[in-house]
């Protein structure tokens, strides 16, 4: 990972600061409920990603201190903070806002992200996320709340708008700078797109026309190509990099790397890979139990689908195996059938 292939200029120069938080590149891993767990995030930050930002926590989730909530919230101390780590909140109420960021400053969170955007129904239903971006009043008073609440910097992360005939991103994006909100980051799809068609990343220069806070763009990044034209596209400070970095927590350093320097990272061997997936699942059972395992499946599958060609009848075999045993020892075999074998170079 330390050599790199000379591409061109840096993209962008200059740092972002949230607050008083300063960031050292302009690729960030963002939110996903049940995906983004610590492992994850810390696998991120060690290869380079600029920031990472966790599982959406809820306050009535601190409140009953169920499991659920204190996994996605853990942050291991122990380990050296290479880049700052931020906590998302999903509330309706001020009041379960007020003490869910109260909870998130307490864990150590760099900043607190306040969850506009999630378009699915158990959480629009409940009128939060997505939901938000059709009631800009409450939207308001949950941004007031959670700045009154804690001392470290609020961001907010949304859609476009609800749908296509209610795209009032920058005006929300306007409400949020006025109320204290240092970051904005806006996935380019309504709240009624889901994750269907493309990203309007040229929508997003509306929102960064708005305000003049850093804006950082969502959606669809998946390589060093995407970056570059999203940026170019969006005009957004930086970019944030959700459902490609399943299986590849290092893709968000990669891509911090190349718009800091124009350089492009070495490509991660398959012996590397293979470590870090067996890594993911060891910590995932460390935090979680057996369930880890069950847990870890997701992410296990993306590691071999990224590294390997779909078509290779033994590997394919092996990680259907991967991905239905119940043994956590034999999972680890596998891992490493699938990943350090002397087959696995020439499979990939």
């Amino acid at each position: 990972m330390l050599n790199a292939q000379k591409l061109g200029d840096p993209v962008c120069l200059g740092q972002i600061k949230v607050g008083e938080v300063s960031l050292k590149g302009r690729a960030l891993l963002a939110p996903m409920a049940g995906v983004t767990d610590l492992i994850m995030r810390a696998l991120a930050e060690r290869h380079g990603a600029s920031a990472t930002v966790s599982e959406m926590i809820t306050g009535s989730g601190v409140i009953r201190g169920d499991r659920e909530t204190s996994n996605r919230i853990q942050s291991d101390c122990r380990q050296p903070r290479l880049a700052p780590r931020a906590i998302q909140i999903a509330a309706r109420d001020v009041r379960d806002i007020e003490i869910a960021s109260q909870h998130a400053e307490e864990r150590g969170a760099d900043w607190i992200d306040i969850n506009m955007g999630c378009p699915c129904k158990r959480v629009t239903g409940g009128m939060a996320g997505a939901a938000l971006m059709r009631d800009l009043e409450q939207a308001t008073a949950l941004i007031v709340s959670a700045r009154r609440a804690v001392k470290i910097p609020i961001t907010l992360k949304m859609r476009l708008g609800w749908d296509a005939n209610s795209i009032n991103a920058p005006e929300l994006a306007r409400r949020a700078e006025g109320e204290g909100v240092s970051l904005i980051t806006v996935h380019g799809r309504t709240r009624q797109q889901f994750y269907t068609g493309r990203a309007d990343w040229q929508a997003i220069k509306h929102v960064k026309s708005a305000v003049r806070i850093p804006v950082v763009a969502n959606g669809d990044c998946a390589s060093i190509d995407d970056a570059r034209t999203m940026l170019t596209a969006s005009g957004a400070d930086a970019i944030m990099i959700g459902r490609a970095a399943i299986g590849r927590p290092w893709l968000v350093g990669d891509i911090a790397h190349f718009l800091s320097t124009g350089a492009q990272r070495e490509k991660l061997s398959i012996q590397s890979r293979g470590l870090m997936a067996k890594e993911h699942l060891q910590g995932l059972i460390t935090i979680m139990g057996e369930a880890g395992l069950r847990h870890a499946r997701k992410h296990l599958a993306a590691y071999v689908d990224h590294s390997f060609d779909a078509r290779n009848e033994v590997i394919y075999k092996l990680k259907q195996q991967l991905l239905t045993t119940a043994s956590v020892n034999q999972a680890y075999d596998l891992i490493d059938e699938i990943f350090l074998s002397d087959y696995a170079e020439a499979a990939a």
